[in-house]
């Protein structure tokens, strides 16, 4: 997987034991940690300094003069970040606090892989259906496997092997389907899923995404020209069903 292709990940922790621990679990469930803080002070710097940073762990108590849950609200209203809360603190002031600024999941010390890929995933989610979590001390349980896609700003974060990638909108070429598989080739790359294509056409915009043929979604800012029945984009020749043919061919009227 290449790095452009990784969620980006900014840890917020001033154990630094702790925060060692949860780097190299990230890393190794092919994360990218870009770096870590251990105040809110600095946590602000790394976002300005980082504005590629999908998401943010935040531990809530941290030392400083704002605590998580305040750096929490100061990223929410400035950065629209999704930010995961790290809290082994169950008083009912410090819980009621933490509720107010809704943060998208969290997770309970100590904690594991699982809990871990469980709170990223459950974080994108929620973050993408703008539904924070309400309940931040029962224990997350998420069983679902199947692979998701998401749409989240300027990308799509597409889950495999329990991690998500993510790839620019303006990357990617089309979509080719192949029963229930899909593959997204970007301007670089490719990206195999087990994924009915109908999912992830729900999660593009419309009007950049056209269906051209029932095994094909091109990216109408990247066609390069047409040839009869056949769309040139980045080098590939996307085939013209008849039933989608009128639609395609409006395209070309407004050029």
């Amino acid at each position: 997987m290449s790095e452009k292709s990784k969620v980006k990940i900014i840890v917020v922790e001033d154990e630094m034991l702790l925060a060692q621990d949860i780097i190299q679990r990230l890393t190794n469930m092919n994360y990218e940690v870009l770096a870590s803080a251990m105040t809110a002070k600095r946590a602000l710097e790394l976002i300005e300094e980082f504005p590629e940073v999908d998401i943010l762990l935040l531990d809530i108590m941290i030392k400083g003069d704002r605590d998580g849950i305040e750096l929490a609200r100061m990223i929410k209203e400035k950065y629209d970040i999704p930010f995961i809360f790290l809290t082994s603190n169950a008083d009912a002031h410090i819980v009621d606090r933490a509720k107010s600024v809704e943060p998208y999941a969290y997770m309970l010390k100590p904690f594991n892989d699982r809990q871990v890929g469980i709170s990223i995933e459950l974080a994108l989610m929620n973050y993408a259906k703008k539904t924070p979590e309400k309940d931040l001390l029962k224990r997350q349980g998420f069983e679902d496997n199947e692979n998701q896609v998401l749409q989240i700003k300027d990308s799509l974060f597409l889950k495999k092997d329990h991690h998500f990638k993510r790839v620019l909108l303006d990357d990617i070429l089309f979509i080719q389907a192949d029963n229930n598989y899909s593959t997204v080739f970007t301007k670089s790359e490719k990206f195999l899923y087990s994924i009915v294509m109908k999912k992830i056409e729900e999660q593009l915009p419309k009007g950049r995404f056209l269906r051209t043929h029932r095994s094909y979604i091109v990216n109408t800012q990247l066609i390069d020209g047409f040839e009869g029945n056949l769309l040139h984009v980045g080098g590939h020749k996307i085939p013209i069903s008849k039933s989608n043919k009128q639609e395609v061919f409006k395209l070309f009227k407004t050029i």
